[in-house]
């Protein structure tokens, strides 16, 4: 009898968490792996002219800096872009997904994308696999309605914002942004708000740091702004610190030694053809 060959399905799959969660129960000792704890911060707020949004370039692996300029805002249409959190293949793959998707579309109907389409198309996507793709994001854009801002969660809960913030710093930038955003602001106003919010959830977040990126999306298009500011540039020391020999005093000293024994000799010759 012949097996049925089963083809290669596109998407994410899950397969080893069911894997993993038959093994649980079967072997109650199991230890499976979990989600790893990432770090990030990024922020958007809505001005008078359109969207700004921003994040920082640290990409985290635990406790390793994996990469000190991750991009971490995503292209989706030319007036529409999306702020990834959480894990970031997870990001990059849902928003790659969604710009493919926004284009098919736009060039089914001859029409722009909108920005309340991309948020429903993430906001499913990430609603049919419960949780399990890491992808936090922020959905900025301009389209005939106007400036429109989103959060959109892991498990596919999303908001509508005059200004938000998501990631593992959103505390320090949220409060920024709550202290000192108001509507109608100009767009010098808008960026150097949207900087010091990153900046507060830099330095108040071990898992974020780097630099500061932005892109400012108006009726005429988006623009990318990189390396806007480097709240974590290393200080310069002001003198060399050299002391002498013998500053500092040594109290006591104790030798002890060490009783070896040879067990074992061998010698052996370097080819040097």
């Amino acid at each position: 009898m012949q097996k049925t060959v089963l083809e290669p399905q596109s998407g994410f799959s899950f397969e080893n968490c069911e894997r993993n969660a038959a093994l649980q129960r079967a072997l109650p000792g199991l230890r499976v792996p979990h989600a790893r704890k990432t770090g990030t911060t990024i922020a958007g707020l809505v001005f008078q002219d359109g969207v700004i949004l921003g994040a920082d370039t640290r990409a985290t692996n635990d406790s390793v800096v994996a990469d000190k300029i991750c991009e971490k805002i995503h292209f989706i249409a030319p007036k529409i872009y999306c702020c990834g959190a959480g894990v970031a293949a997870d990001a990059e793959m849902t928003t790659r997904m969604a710009a493919s998707n926004m284009e098919l579309h736009a060039l089914s109907t001859g029409r722009e994308a909108r920005v309340a389409t991309v948020t429903r198309m993430l906001r499913q996507t990430l609603f049919r696999y419960q949780g399990y793709v890491g992808a936090s994001l922020i959905v900025g854009g301009v389209d005939f309605t106007g400036p429109q801002l989103y959060s959109v969660h892991p498990h596919g809960s999303y908001s509508r914002l005059p200004f938000t913030a998501l990631g593992s710093g959103q505390d320090a930038a949220i409060a920024v942004l709550e202290d000192r955003f108001q509507p109608n602001m100009t767009l010098e106003a808008a960026q150097e708000l949207l900087v010091e919010a990153i900046t507060a959830g830099i330095l108040g977040d071990l898992g974020s740091g780097g630099n500061v990126d932005a892109c400012v999306i108006t009726a005429a298009g988006a623009k990318m702004l990189q390396a806007l500011s480097s709240p974590t540039k290393p200080i310069e020391r002001s003198s060399q610190y050299r002391f002498a020999p013998g500053t500092t005093p040594v109290l006591s000293q104790t030798v002890v030694p060490l009783t070896l024994e040879v067990v074992e000799e061998t010698v052996q010759a370097m080819d040097v053809e």
